[in-house]
């Protein structure tokens, strides 16, 4: 993995399931954007990027699930340094500043703040195949979870939905065979493996 050089901008990014908050530090100044955790939010993004006048800029995101993937996707494509940081190092960094209030914006700056002392190493992206796979095992994951939730709705339900929670079980399991063959196909097609 790279290591970082200096940029004069760094940008901290806090991350939840809808949106997203943005801290600019360019200068020893902060500036901070609230967008949607969507395409059209980093399209925003970038629009207010530009607007900033930062062609290029280091990205530092929490490892927080799958929810940050696609911004930091799209940010490296973008051609910005993206790092993806253990949230137990900004917690730790966070306890060296003595910070106590957390707020998603005060969270954005002190990811900034952490990047720029810190120059975290460069984020490279998996594959398109990695990606795929990874997001049909989540996918087989979320159905058989929903299918033991149906299977104990089964031992409590009244008869006149017993039929229909049975249905929707029987989906689930064709749903679950279909993804796993799709799973087993990439596997052997790209030789990846699980």
């Amino acid at each position: 993995m790279c290591f970082i050089m200096s940029l004069s901008a760094v940008l901290g990014i806090d991350l939840a399931k809808q949106k997203f908050d943005a801290a600019l530090l360019v200068d020893g100044k902060t500036k901070h954007k609230t967008c949607k955790n969507s395409g059209e939010g980093f399209e925003a993004l970038t629009l207010w990027l530009t607007k900033q006048e930062v062609e290029k800029v280091h990205v530092c995101l929490e490892a927080t699930g799958s929810c940050g993937d696609d911004l930091a996707i799209y940010l490296h494509e973008a051609g910005h340094i993206v790092s993806i940081v253990n949230p137990a190092r900004i917690k730790g960094f966070a306890q060296s500043e003595l910070i106590r209030t957390k707020t998603d914006k005060m969270d954005a700056a002190l990811i900034a703040r952490f990047c720029l002392a810190m120059k975290p190493k460069e984020w490279i992206p998996p594959l398109p195949e990695i990606r795929t796979l990874k997001a049909l095992v989540r996918r087989v994951d979320s159905l058989v979870d929903m299918r033991s939730q149906e299977k104990n709705r089964l031992s409590t339900s009244h008869e006149s939905v017993s039929s229909l929670i049975k249905d929707h079980i029987a989906y689930l399991d064709q749903e679950i065979e279909k993804t796993r063959k799709q799973i087993a196909g990439l596997s052997q097609d790209g030789g990846t493996g699980r």
